[in-house]
Order: structure tokens, then sequence, then C-alpha cells
């Protein structure tokens, strides 16, 4: 399995960890926005492009910088409003980041763009409330494809 890939997965199960009721997709052909969004929130890990890598010759080494598009959305329940539940879902999520900045050393290093947030219109009485960041993983590998 290609380091990106492993990356990728190991993402999706920090994530699923670290936010245990929402339901978490991608790397599955299950990237499509949701008609409707579960109680819990949805989070959605795109593949993202790890983009044109930086070589170093000596020994051979690609260095990636990896642009993962991260989806969050969340919906009001009866005592948190859309963007208090979209906030803490965020804050778990930046924490497990915290916590494990190289993924167990699957890479060198995990940064975060600060989100945005606003209402998505999906079918239901209140919109959600939806936020998309990019975490960018830095990694190294000794192929263009592995």
């Amino acid at each position: 399995m290609s380091k990106k890939l492993e990356i990728l997965k190991k993402l999706k199960l920090l994530t699923a960890v670290a936010i245990p009721l929402a339901e978490v997709v991608g790397l599955d052909g299950e990237e499509a926005a949701p008609a409707r969004v579960p109680a819990n929130g949805r989070i959605i890990i795109r593949t993202g492009d790890p983009g044109e890598p930086e070589i170093d010759l000596s020994p051979l080494a690609y260095n990636w910088s990896h642009r993962i598009p991260i989806e969050f959305v969340a919906v009001e329940t009866a005592t948190l409003t859309s963007e208090e539940a979209l906030d803490n879902m965020l804050v778990r999520f930046g924490a497990a980041i915290a916590a494990d900045r190289h993924l167990g050393g699957l890479c060198d290093w995990l940064g975060i763009a600060a989100p945005g947030s606003e209402d998505i219109y999906t079918d239901g009485a209140e919109p959600p409330r939806g936020a998309e960041l990019v975490l960018t993983a830095n990694y190294v590998t000794d192929s263009e494809l592995s």
C-alpha cells in the first residue's frame, strides 16, 4: 500500500476515534455530499492532492506536502445549536491531531488550516452547519508512486 493511502486510512481512523458518534466517510466511494445529515454529524475525508514533490537526489527521496480537504457537518441537537455541535467536532478533531502530529510515524508533520463555517442546505427543517478545513500531511517516499 502506498504511504499516501496509509496516511489517509490512518487519518480516517483517528477521526472516527476522536469523534466516535459522527459518521466518518471517505476513501470508499462515499465522498459525495449527504442528502441528510445523521443526528451526530458527518465528516467527509477527501483524498486531496499530494501535489508535486520536492526531490532530493542523494539519497533519492520525494518530499510531499499532501493537501487533504476534510468536511464537517453538524446539526442542532436538544442541547446544542448546530454551530456549537460543529465547534465541538472541530475542537475534538484538533485535539486528536495535536496529540499525534506524526500519525504514528507515517508522516513528518500534520498542519491544519483554520476552517470557516456556513449553513449547508439539505433535506430537513433546520439547516446544518458545515466547515471545511485543509490538513497538510508532509511525508517522504522513495518513489513517485509509493
